[in-house]
């Protein structure tokens, strides 16, 4: 099953959208911008990943003072699709607090649902966000459930097996490929989740992409070495 393609072109989205917001905020959401480039959030990820890595002590505020900050408005300046895998905390492994990051988590970081493209969506509509990074991670249980799907025509029980179903064709995808088979199917899943999300046919994504106010990339974090791989760092909108 690929990812729903339908799921993600709702021409009734940004209606919707719209009807959400407060009329007062509404005008306030339209005109406010981020006042950090996807460039310089990019930036920023990298350097608190760096500083994971090196083991520095985190430098931000968590105190009441920035609570209640944070209680009036929120303005994160990435959104990060991930998996909910508990070795994989994008506040820790990127060195970020409070209100920093707008985090969407599933097994497999998949964008396969309303939930899912809905949160992404309000992210950058309605909080600017100029940054969406899709993050995977090496080992991942949901990739390799996939892998026994594709494999042995495994069947899993309750909710797990549609869960896991979009990131099938990734997997067959990345089979083909020299490696690992596991490794290679994680990066073609953050690949294709990555490349569906700058689709010309986003209502909300797409013209911030266009207008070079939103940058997505794919990338991949390590377990063992807690190192984030920014291996596709698309610059700009998708071409069709």
């Amino acid at each position: 099953m690929n990812i729903s393609r339908r799921l993600l072109v709702q021409g009734g989205a940004t209606l919707a959208f719209a009807a959400m917001l407060p009329r007062g905020a509404r005008a306030e959401a339209e005109n406010e911008a981020s006042p950090v480039t996807p460039d310089e959030a990019l930036a920023m990820l990298k350097e608190g990943n760096r500083a994971f890595v090196e083991v520095r002590r985190p430098r931000y505020p968590f105190g009441p003072e920035r609570r209640r900050e944070l209680a009036k408005a929120q303005h994160p300046f990435a959104t990060l699709v991930c998996c909910s895998d508990s070795r994989v905390g994008p506040e820790q492994v990127f060195s970020r607090g409070l209100g920093e990051l707008f985090v969407v988590r599933n097994a497999g970081n998949t964008a396969a649902n309303y939930q899912a493209v809905g949160s992404i969506e309000y992210s950058v509509g309605k909080l600017h966000a100029p940054l969406i990074v899709v993050l995977g991670h090496s080992k991942c249980g949901a990739v390799e459930a996939a892998a026994e799907i594709a494999e042995h025509n495994a069947r899993f029980p309750g909710s797990i097996q549609p869960m896991v179903e979009p990131i099938v064709p990734a997997v067959l995808a990345a089979h083909e490929q020299p490696g690992d088979w596991i490794a290679n199917a994680v990066r073609e899943n953050v690949r294709r989740i990555a490349d569906t999300l700058r689709s010309p046919e986003q209502p909300i994504l797409y013209p911030a992409l266009r207008d070079g106010e939103l940058r997505i990339v794919g990338a991949v974090y390590d377990l063992e070495t807690g190192v984030v791989d920014f291996f596709d760092e698309g610059t700009g909108a998708a071409v069709q």
